[in-house]
């Protein structure tokens, strides 16, 4: 059995960790997503074969799916340049302007958030992404006019976590649109195990799918739990380490944690399991509810704990079960 450790690693270790690259950097090592690898590498062989830039794609889905990954992997494919940024950084056009303006032949631009572009820089987009060209007005009142700047092809890439933000004149530009799903424990697992080789810790198959199963299908929440879990562990993680630590880190069987619990609780004491408002579970629970609609909410759809009705939220019938189970 691997013991408890009382302290953490030391900042040498963890520097050394963090300066790794972790991230897949082709589509074939990316794991999960078959569907969207196989599709999207039949775009990038086409373009590559005609020698064109790829289509602007819309990647779309929960938190920590892997989206900034992919549109590295993106540009890998391509063998472009790739420059990000994010909706709400972009407040003037004069800052899409710079951007553009400075772009080179293919390259790839990563705008993260899309779904938070201000209104007069997403209308700016427009003719960059149909015309590779960027209109701009030069001037006040009666003097103004028009001046229209040539740019070079490229692809936009636009990652959001709520589709239904952005204004359906953006949506239809792109020509490549990508919705990301959960992982399933299994690719979770591979993932787990992938990550602990290439940073140089051992975990056995027991504990990987363990932590997979505690990871609500994303990627992101999997190598965080496995990094805490290590944390608790000076050998090899087996399956009694990680129980005990996602234990402490109260994260349950299923993967529910804290702010989970408090709002299904909140759910089920107010108002017997819902119907119930979105306005006033964010007022009740004292979240944002940006917070609840992209963090918690997309995961309890999905494994069926709750229902959005017109008049609310509804907890499901194994929801409660589990609540009363795991929490009461």
């Amino acid at each position: 059995m691997t013991r408890l450790l009382s302290g953490t690693e030391s900042e040498e270790e963890i520097i050394v960790e963090h300066n790794i690259s972790l991230r897949p950097s082709t589509l074939n090592n990316f794991i999960g997503q078959s569907n969207i690898k196989d599709n999207l590498k039949v775009f990038l062989d086409a373009a590559k074969k005609r020698n064109e830039v790829l289509d602007h794609v819309l990647i779309y889905g929960p938190p920590g799916l892997g989206k900034t990954t992919l549109s590295v992997i993106i540009a890998n494919e391509m063998s472009a340049n790739i420059k990000t940024t994010a909706g709400p950084i972009l407040n003037k056009v004069s800052d899409l302007a710079a951007i553009l303006t400075n772009l080179q032949e293919k390259d790839v631009l990563f705008i993260d958030e899309i779904h938070r572009l201000n209104r007069a820089v997403e209308e700016s987009l427009y003719a960059a992404m149909e015309d590779f060209a960027l209109d701009l007005v030069i001037g006040e009142g009666p003097t103004a006019r028009m001046l229209r700047i040539n740019l070079p092809q490229f692809t936009l890439i636009g990652a959001t976590t709520r589709l239904g933000l952005l204004t359906n004149p953006l949506k239809d530009r792109f020509g490549i649109p990508i919705s990301l799903d959960f992982y399933t424990p299994k690719e979770l697992k591979e993932i787990i195990l992938k990550h602990s080789n290439k940073v140089g810790f051992k975990i056995n198959d027991d504990a990987a799918l363990e932590i997979a199963n505690r990871s609500r299908g994303t990627p992101r929440i999997a190598l965080r739990l496995l990094r805490r879990v290590r944390d608790f562990a000076d050998d090899e993680i087996d399956v009694e380490i990680t129980r005990i630590a996602l234990g402490r880190l109260n994260i349950d069987n299923i993967g529910l944690d804290i702010l989970d619990h408090k709002y299904l609780m909140y759910i089920l004491k107010t108002c017997n399991g819902g119907p119930i408002g979105i306005e006033t579970i964010v007022a009740g629970i004292g979240e944002d509810q940006n917070t609840v609609e992209d963090v918690i909410e997309p995961y309890l759809l999905q494994i069926g704990f709750m229902n959005r009705s017109s008049k609310g939220r509804v907890l499901t019938t194994a929801c409660i079960d589990h609540i009363k189970k795991y929490i009461v």
